[in-house]
């Protein structure tokens, strides 16, 4: 019998030094490569976004939940507490990601309870160097801890069946819970794994049974009071959180009303892809995880160990899920991908024995090879490439045009922090929170809007309002073409030249306010 039928196994690695070396170097990589230079793309549309709801927090006191945002409010106070303890940087708000892809790597680990061990290291270690999980585990939004949560939650369940423990009865809440204050998809991957256990039953009674071992449910060795106690604390913290601190008890409706908005914006055309999408990033960007998703049909065949089978079922249904829905974001993949590293883990046991089995095992190691080689040279190489598909509604790195003169002007003079910053676009973000800490940002997003004074230490504006800003500019500028996003249209960014002349040696102002006049002059243009 393989050995992926086998009824059980240790809750520990063995005495073999392979394995404690595996264990330690899966963990011990997946933390290095998520940790490397983790400031060094610019801040995200949304993390600046998730950064001005943190600021918002931080000035009222209250995180008002918004059934329009979509996003639990567990996150923001999650990011508030970071930027408390340790001060504001795009580094502090990208950390408790980071820590949360870490875990739910470790954890993955951790189903050797269930599970083979060799099963379990193979899927860690396609989990640590996918290319989404490490890309968008650098990320400050929120689907990490959707990952995590949905993969306690299976743990949990998992050993609910095995054992009984009540370790397993929290492991299953707490995972349910944080997933409820993360993020409204949470609803699609409950249904998906209730249907996923429902057929699970129908397919080993009427057409194949699993591995022996598993065919009823072991003593459950909790007591109601633990499942109270259990249910409380995940019912006190959903209540704690989307009640502001049970401060704003109204709050609370929009958790189902937010299923009215996200109906709405499954079908909007601002980010419709066709149903094929997250197959063609696989195919792209993913080969062991697509190799696991192309092994979900093994998990059918008789003598398949029933944790294996279910996690495929749940997983493919989850995936056909998000393919309907044509609104799809690329950092939904990794919420997509975890169950089918258990799959290319199933492979790896199934097929990597025996005389050819040598085979089999290179081939996986050189698709994890692929991988590695891919999320290295995405993350550290090209993080702001907009050619590649993870690279979505990225700030580009014009944004350090700004900050690097800002910043160094900022050390040397505090008082900087309070000189104005004119911002001329309707699309913005992560400026407002790029930019918190300065006290005069103004944000003019319509054409019509402008401050009385239009001089400024920094001036953005996106294209249709260059001529409009430069022709009321009375100072001297030095003069940046400058893109916000890829999906900005070309602006410019305006420095002023007496404050940044010191870190800007051997420029001249490219626009000077009589320089300007005059050659419009020359040029014959009327309004003059």
């Amino acid at each position: 019998m393989p050995e992926s039928s086998s009824s059980d196994v240790a809750s520990l690695p063995s005495g073999r030094s392979w394995e404690r070396f595996a264990f330690w170097g899966i963990l011990i990589g997946a933390l290095l490569l998520r940790l490397f230079w983790l400031g060094m793309k610019p801040p995200h549309f949304d993390e600046g976004v998730n950064g001005f709801f943190v600021d918002r927090l931080r000035e009222t006191g209250l995180y008002r939940y918004d059934p329009e945002n979509y996003h639990g409010p567990l996150h923001f106070y999650v990011l508030f507490l970071m930027q408390t303890l340790f001060g504001r940087s795009i580094e502090v708000l990208r950390l408790p990601l980071v820590a949360a892809n870490v875990a739910t790597v470790w954890l993955v680990l951790e189903f050797r309870r269930f599970l083979p061990w060799r099963l379990c290291a193979w899927a860690a270690a396609a989990l640590a160097v996918s290319p989404a999980m490490l890309f968008y585990s650098r990320y400050a939004i929120h689907e990490a801890w959707l990952v995590l949560a949905l993969v306690l939650l299976l743990w949990g369940a998992a050993e609910l069946w095995r054992r009984g423990t009540r370790r397993g009865l929290w492991a299953m809440v707490m995972g349910a819970t944080l997933a409820v204050l993360t993020k409204e998809t949470y609803l699609l991957h409950f249904v998906a794994f209730g249907l996923a256990w429902l057929t699970l039953l129908a397919f080993e009674r009427w057409i194949t049974p699993s591995a022996p071992g598993w065919e009823r449910a072991a003593r459950q060795r909790w007591t109601r009071g633990d499942l109270g106690a259990a249910l409380a604390t995940g019912g006190l913290l959903t209540l704690f959180f989307y009640s502001g601190g049970f401060r704003d008890f109204r709050l609370l409706s929009g958790m189902v009303e937010t299923f009215h908005f996200w109906g709405a914006t499954g079908t909007d055309g601002d980010h419709s892809k066709p149903f094929y999408y997250w197959l063609e990033l696989m195919v792209r960007h993913e080969p062991p995880l697509l190799a696991g998703a192309a092994l979900t049909a093994t998990a059918l065949l008789p003598g398949m160990h029933r944790l294996v089978r279910f996690i495929a079922i749940w997983g493919c249904g989850v995936l056909v899920a998000y393919s309907l829905i044509p609104y799809k974001t690329p950092w939904c993949i990794i919420a997509i991908l975890w169950p089918f590293a258990f799959l290319f883990g199933e492979a790896a046991v199934r097929y990597g024995r025996g005389r050819q089995g040598w085979i089999v095992t290179a081939v996986l190691a050189v698709l994890l090879g692929r991988s590695l080689g891919e999320a290295i040279t995405l993350n550290y190489f090209r993080p702001t490439d907009p050619k590649h598909d993870y690279v979505y509604v990225q700030t580009t790195n014009d944004l350090a045009l700004l900050t690097g003169p800002l910043m160094a002007k900022v050390r040397e003079t505090p008082t900087t922090l309070h000189a104005p910053i004119h911002v001329f676009s309707g699309d913005y973000h992560p400026l407002p929170w790029v930019l918190g800490d300065f006290t005069r940002v103004g944000f003019y997003p319509k054409p019509e809007q402008r401050p009385q004074e239009m001089d400024a230490l920094a001036i953005i504006a996106e294209e249709g309002r260059v001529d409009d800003v430069e022709s009321a500019l009375r100072q001297a500028y030095f003069v940046f073409d400058f893109r916000l996003r890829n999906e900005w249209a070309p602006g410019r960014l305006y420095l002023n030249a007496d404050a940044f002349a010191p870190y800007l040696p051997g420029r001249q102002p490219e626009l000077n306010a009589a320089q300007w006049y005059r050659n419009r002059a020359e040029a014959g243009e009327e309004g003059l």
